[in-house]
C-alpha cells in the first residue's frame, strides 16, 4: 500500500503536522491496513455535510476511548479545494490520525483521475495490498456507519495477527459463513474499470471529469 505514496510526503492532521517522508514511515502507516482514500473539497456542501459522518466513523473505529485496540484502518484526505487556505480550513475539525497529500502536490489530481472519481464526497477503499475493494464507500458509511469496516476487513483478508495463534498464520480458518459472500459483494472487475477510463478519456470537455477541477464534481 506503502507503494502508492512511494517518493511522496504525507502530513499528519496533527498540531505540528508531521511529515512522513521515508518508507519505513510511510509502511508504518499504511501496510496491513484498509486505507480509505477521501476526495472531497471544503467548497462542496455535500462534502460539508458529509464530514461529520466520516469523522464520527473514523473516531469510532480508531479512537481508545471507543474501542480497546484501533482498527487496522487509515484515511488520507485527497483534496479537491481551489486553495490551500480552503483545505486547511476542512481539516481543522477532521481528527489528528487522518494523512493528506500537501496542496501542491500534483498527485491529488492524478489520484481522481486514477480512480475515477466523478463526483463528491468520494471514499475509495483500498486493500493492504493496493487493489480497489470499492470505489465509492460514501454511501455505505451513511448507512451502516462503523458495522462495514468488519465487512470491509473480512473481505479483503486484512490479517489480525494480535488474534491469531502463531500456529493459524500459515492457514488461518475462514472468518464466518458469509466471507464468501462479502468477497463476491466488494469484488471490482479489472475490465469494468477499464471501461470507465476509456469512458473518462473519450474526449474533451466532458462533465464530471477530474480534469476540470473540484467545481465539476459537486
Amino acid at each position: 500500500m506503502a507503494s502508492l505514496f512511494s517518493g511522496r510526503v504525507l502530513i499528519r492532521n496533527n498540531s505540528d503536522q508531521d511529515e512522513l517522508d521515508t518508507e519505513a514511515e510511510l509502511s508504518c502507516r499504511l501496510e496491513n491496513r484498509l486505507v480509505l482514500l477521501f476526495f472531497g473539497a471544503g467548497s462542496c456542501p455535500k462534502c460539508q455535510a458529509f464530514a461529520p459522518i466520516l469523522r464520527d466513523f473514523f473516531v469510532r473505529l480508531t479512537d481508545e476511548f471507543y474501542v480497546l485496540r484501533a482498527a487496522q484502518l487509515a484515511l488520507v484526505y485527497v483534496s479537491q479545494d481551489p486553495t490551500e487556505e480552503e483545505q486547511d480550513l476542512f481539516l481543522r475539525d477532521m481528527p489528528e490520525k487522518w494523512l493528506f497529500l500537501p496542496f501542491e502536490d500534483a498527485l491529488r489530481r492524478d489520484l481522481s483521475r486514477q480512480f475515477f472519481v466523478e463526483r463528491l464526497p468520494a471514499v475509495v477503499v483500498l486493500k493492504p495490498g493496493g487493489d480497489v475493494l470499492t470505489l465509492d464507500a460514501a454511501d455505505e458509511i451513511r448507512r451502516l456507519g462503523p458495522a462495514c469496516f468488519a465487512n470491509w476487513q473480512e473481505a479483503a483478508e486484512v490479517l489480525d495477527r494480535n488474534f491469531l495463534q502463531p500456529e493459524d498464520l500459515d492457514d488461518p480458518a475462514p472468518r464466518s459463513l458469509t466471507e464468501p459472500l462479502r468477497r463476491r459483494k466488494y469484488r471490482v472487475d479489472p475490465a469494468a474499470l477499464g471501461a470507465r477510463g476509456q469512458e473518462r478519456r473519450g474526449g474533451p470537455g466532458q462533465e464530471g471529469g477530474a480534469e476540470g477541477g473540484a467545481e465539476g464534481l459537486f
